[in-house]
């Protein structure tokens, strides 16, 4: 087995992250340092990574989380902010968060220490439907609506088409289900904002077919082993 196939599904980190710790000298066979991308683990061999040795009998943990407002998706924060690992403190597995949402978004957010999954879910060869419900100032017209159906330029990236339908129109905003398969920074945000609707408050509702349903806002729940089969099948 390939060394970053090896790390990821140990669930260290995803197959990219891996090669990207090989070349910076971190990860050792045997107690010598891995010079080449495609070396190949055999069986006995003892693999570390950062200095601690891989134990391969772990356990993979997948949990949906119900991310609040006000928290970084990361492990750690160097400004002392409140990160998504505090939700799963409770939980002995070390986890990571697949993919993101941004500081003032709330909703789904899978966590997992499962390596190759992070990698099947985050890589966009998969396009995997992720799902929001906007908040966004004004009226939302018909045109605009279509432009965002066609894809739209936030900023030197043009958008797939999204899947966009008004939940709700009010006289001075709108709720708007958005599905999109990409995952650039604030993207949906910046998708209303091209077509002259700023977001007012955004939540990630769905991943695929894994719902947020009606898990409490800073809590999780682990997957059920359909959900778990579900991703595993992407």
């Amino acid at each position: 087995m390939r060394i970053n196939k090896y790390i990821a599904n140990a669930g260290i980190c995803s197959r990219r992250k891996a090669d990207e710790l090989i070349a910076n000298g971190n990860v050792k066979i045997n107690g010598i340092i891995v010079e080449e991308l495609g070396r190949n683990v055999a069986q006995g061999d003892v693999v570390e990574v950062n200095g601690r040795i891989i134990d391969h009998t772990h356990k993979n943990v997948y949990v949906a989380v119900n991310k609040p407002k006000g928290y970084i998706t990361s492990m750690d924060d160097n400004k002392d902010r409140q990160t998504v690992a505090d939700l799963v403190m409770d939980i002995p597995e070390r986890l990571f968060p697949v993919g993101r949402l941004d500081y003032n978004t709330t909703g789904l957010l899978i966590m997992t220490n499962d390596g190759q999954m992070t990698y099947t879910l985050t890589h966009p060869k998969h396009e995997v439907y992720k799902t929001y419900v906007a908040k966004v100032a004004g009226v939302i017209s018909d045109a605009r609506i279509s432009r965002l159906r066609r894809g739209v330029d936030i900023g030197g990236f043009v958008t797939s088409p999204a899947k966009v339908k008004v939940i709700k129109q009010m006289p001075r905003y709108a709720l708007v289900e958005i599905k999109i398969r990409e995952g650039k920074n604030r993207q949906v945000r910046k998708m209303f904002a091209a077509v002259g609707n700023k977001v007012q408050e955004l939540q990630r509702t769905e991943i695929g077919q894994i719902k947020l349903g009606r898990l409490m806002e800073g809590h999780y729940r682990k997957l059920t082993n359909d959900e778990i089969k579900y991703l595993k099948s992407l």
